[in-house]
C-alpha cells in the first residue's frame, strides 16, 4: 500500500507537504501543478512551486515529491519535464483532473478528458523525453460532462506509456460534490494494465479501507482529508499494521497541544513567504479545515478571524495564550 498527499492549488504547497509529510505517514507527495505554455520555463518556475528540487526531490522528512505538469503541448511538455528531471525531479506527474474554469479555458487540466489523443500524445512526448528510470504518472477524472469516456482516457495514458494513473472519482462538473465513484475506479484498474491510484472522498480510516475494498486499489491518494486530519496518514498506516488486538482507540492520535506549535511554525513560515495580508487568510483557511477534527480549532478560528494584524496573530498561537483565551 502507497498513501499520497494530493496536489491541490492553493493549498497543498511546499509549505504544507513539510509539515504533512512530518506528522509521518505519508509516502509520496506532488507538487501543485506547473502551467507549461508554449515555452519552456526558467529554472525559478519550478523551483518557486517545488523547492524540494534543491533537496533531491524530498521533503524535509524524506518523502519524495512529483513534479506535477499542466499543459496540452506534447512537444513543450516533453521539454519541461525533462528539464525538471535535470533539476532534480525523482517522477513527472501530468495533470488532466484540474477543474478549474481558468485552467480549462486555456486547454488545460480535466478539459482535455474530452479529446483522449491529446492526452495520449501528451504522455508519449513526456515518455519520450525523460530518462526511462524516471517514472511518469498521470492524473485523470472520470471525464469532463460525463464518464463515457473515461475507460478510453485511462487507456490512452497507458498507451502513451505511464506507468501509473491516479483517478479522481468524480467528472469535472461534478467538482467535488459526493459521492465518489470509487466503482468506476475498479472498472479502470480491470482495464488497464498500469497501476491505478483510488482518489477522492477518503477522509476517515473507514473512508480509507472502504475506498480500498470498492476500487480494489492498493494505493490511495488523499487530499482535504489529510488538510482536515493531518495525522490521517498516521492513523490508516496504524491501522493497517495492526495485529487483530490493537485498535484505533490505541493509535498515536496527535492532541492540538502538540499539533499548535506545528500550526503556529506554518504560520511563521507563511509570515516570511507571502505579504502580510495573506498570512492570516492562509492560516484562517486551515483552520477552517482543522475544525472538523480539533473543536480547539473552531475557538481559535472565532478568535482570529477578524484579526489582520500578523503579530497579534503570532502571539495568539502560543499554547499560554490560547489557553486563556479559551
Amino acid at each position: 500500500m502507497k498513501l499520497i498527499l494530493a496536489p491541490m492549488e492553493g493549498l497543498v504547497d511546499a509549505q504544507m507537504r513539510q509539515i504533512l509529510t512530518a506528522v509521518g505517514g505519508i509516502d509520496q507527495g506532488v507538487t501543485e501543478f506547473i502551467r507549461v505554455n508554449d515555452l519552456v520555463l526558467p529554472p525559478k518556475s519550478f523551483y518557486k512551486i517545488a523547492p524540494e528540487l534543491k533537496t533531491a526531490g524530498k521533503t524535509a522528512a524524506g518523502t519524495p515529491v512529483s513534479i506535477q505538469l499542466l499543459g496540452s503541448n506534447p512537444d513543450v511538455m516533453g521539454e519541461n519535464a525533462q528539464l525538471a528531471v535535470k533539476l532534480g525531479a525523482p517522477a513527472i506527474d501530468l495533470n488532466f483532473g484540474c477543474p478549474s474554469k481558468r485552467v480549462n479555458s486555456h486547454k488545460g487540466g480535466s478539459v482535455l478528458l474530452k479529446e483522449p489523443n491529446i492526452v495520449h500524445d501528451v504522455v508519449k512526448a513526456v515518455r519520450a523525453a525523460v530518462p526511462k528510470e524516471v517514472p511518469v504518472t498521470a492524473k485523470m477524472r472520470l471525464g469532463y460532462e460525463d464518464k463515457s469516456q473515461a475507460l478510453e482516457n485511462a487507456h490512452a495514458i497507458e498507451e502513451g506509456g505511464a506507468s501509473e494513473v491516479c483517478v479522481h472519482a468524480r467528472t469535472k462538473v461534478e467538482g467535488y460534490r459526493p459521492p465518489a465513484h470509487w466503482e468506476w475506479i475498479a472498472r479502470i484498474r480491470e482495464a488497464v494494465g498500469i497501476n491505478v491510484v483510488a482518489n477522492g472522498d477518503v477522509c476517515t480510516v473507514d473512508d480509507y479501507n472502504r475506498c480500498r475494498e470498492i476500487s480494489g486499489c492498493s494505493d490511495v491518494m488523499i487530499g482535504r482529508g489529510l488538510i482536515a486530519k493531518p495525522d490521517l496518514a498516521r492513523l490508516i498506516q496504524y491501522d493497517n499494521q495492526s495485529d487483530g488486538h490493537d485498535t484505533l482507540r490505541n493509535a498515536p492520535i496527535l492532541p492540538w497541544q502538540e499539533f499548535l506549535p506545528v500550526l503556529r511554525g506554518f504560520y511563521r513560515e507563511m509570515w516570511l513567504e507571502v505579504p502580510d495580508k495573506h498570512g492570516p487568510g492562509r492560516l484562517k483557511q486551515w483552520l477552517n479545515f482543522l475544525k472538523l477534527q480539533y473543536p480547539e480549532a473552531q475557538a481559535l478560528f472565532a478568535q482570529v478571524r477578524g484579526i489582520k494584524d500578523p503579530e497579534v496573530i503570532d502571539r495568539m498561537l502560543l499554547p499560554d495564550a490560547f489557553r486563556e483565551a479559551s
